[in-house]
């Protein structure tokens, strides 16, 4: 889309005031930044792509002032359309630009950039994993800074991209997270943990059960659409359970450990009685559980996961799929 440069012109001829060029400029931001997206959107190739967005697109900066998109808010559309090739060139060609903050009209807060969180919220398993793997060569801060970033208060509840992968059972983002560093211990704005925050979920989805005829039901209505069925997600929240338990030395404490011992009985069913003993401080992890926890440890965060491969995993980790290909 060519950008026009041509000064306007007033209704009686003359030349257009400031305010009418200004409106002429934001409409001529929202055309090209629109087919900007659209071209994300529909996969076009990377050249062509770079090459719009050099000469071409442009948006409105918090000024009113048209700009060139940043390698940083391309990713981010990358993310949210999922075109891999772009997110890979951008991360291997500008990888502290491509993950900068964006400017202020792609962000609520002026929290470091969120191109983490969203790879989580989105499941782009494949480009968090580039995304990882380009932090590694990153200063000790600024990594650090990057994958315990806390999301905003108001959108994200002052999460971490683990709070978002329990919040929306999403296993192979946090076990990449958990492998390449991140905290497991940072609390979100509610200041839960997201063990804490999982084992709520857990508690909400068993005071939820339906009925059989109400669970045959959604199980019909969850194959004709093709969605996930309750059993489901708690199945992958209990998976998620297990990750965490490999990186997090300690059980809860607090209300949450309150809470696990008021309902005993209700907690050993829904999770068993040795990650029940252990959750609430009652006995240490199982010996398989700590020779895990020792094992995924000596991993260092430059061979995850490929390193998974050489060691003797159980089966609850097989399935996952860390590339992103699956």
């Amino acid at each position: 889309m060519p950008w026009d440069t041509r000064p306007g012109r007033s209704a009686n001829g003359g030349p257009e005031g400031p305010g009418a060029a200004r409106l002429r400029v934001q409409k001529q931001c929202r055309k090209s930044s629109f087919a900007f997206y659209l071209a994300v959107r529909d996969q076009l190739p990377v050249w062509l792509l770079e090459d719009i967005r050099a000469s071409e697109a442009f948006h409105c900066d918090e000024r009113g002032r048209a700009a060139a998109y940043s390698p940083s808010e391309a990713l981010l559309y990358a993310l949210v359309h999922d075109h891999q090739a772009y997110a890979h060139y951008l991360l291997a060609t500008f990888p502290r630009c491509a993950l900068a903050p964006p400017s202020a009209g792609f962000r609520c807060c002026t929290a470091p950039g969120p191109h983490v969180a969203l790879a989580v919220r989105y499941n782009r398993v494949g480009i968090l994993r580039r995304i990882l793997r380009t932090v590694q060569d990153f200063p000790v801060e600024e990594r650090v800074r990057l994958l315990d970033r806390r999301g905003c208060s108001r959108v994200e509840g002052g999460g971490t991209s683990l709070h978002v992968a329990c919040e929306l059972a999403r296993p192979e983002c946090l076990f990449l997270l958990l492998g390449h560093g991140a905290s497991p211990g940072l609390r979100d704005g509610s200041g839960f943990t997201p063990l804490e925050l999982l084992l709520r979920q857990l508690n909400q989805d068993a005071s939820s059960v339906p009925t059989d005829a109400e669970a045959a039901s959604a199980t019909v209505n969850a194959a004709t659409a093709n969605t996930t069925s309750s059993g489901e997600v708690c199945q992958r929240r209990l998976l998620l359970l297990d990750l965490l338990a490999l990186y997090t030395p300690g059980g809860v404490v607090g209300p949450a450990r309150c809470e696990l011992l008021g309902d005993q009985l209700r907690w050993q069913r829904l999770l068993g009685e040795d990650k029940f003993q252990w959750l609430a401080g009652l006995a240490p992890p199982s010996l398989f559980v700590r020779a895990m926890q020792v094992l995924v440890t000596t991993i260092s965060p430059g061979r995850f996961p490929e390193a998974l491969d050489e060691l003797p995993l159980p089966s609850f980790l097989q399935p996952l799929d860390l590339t992103g290909k699956g």
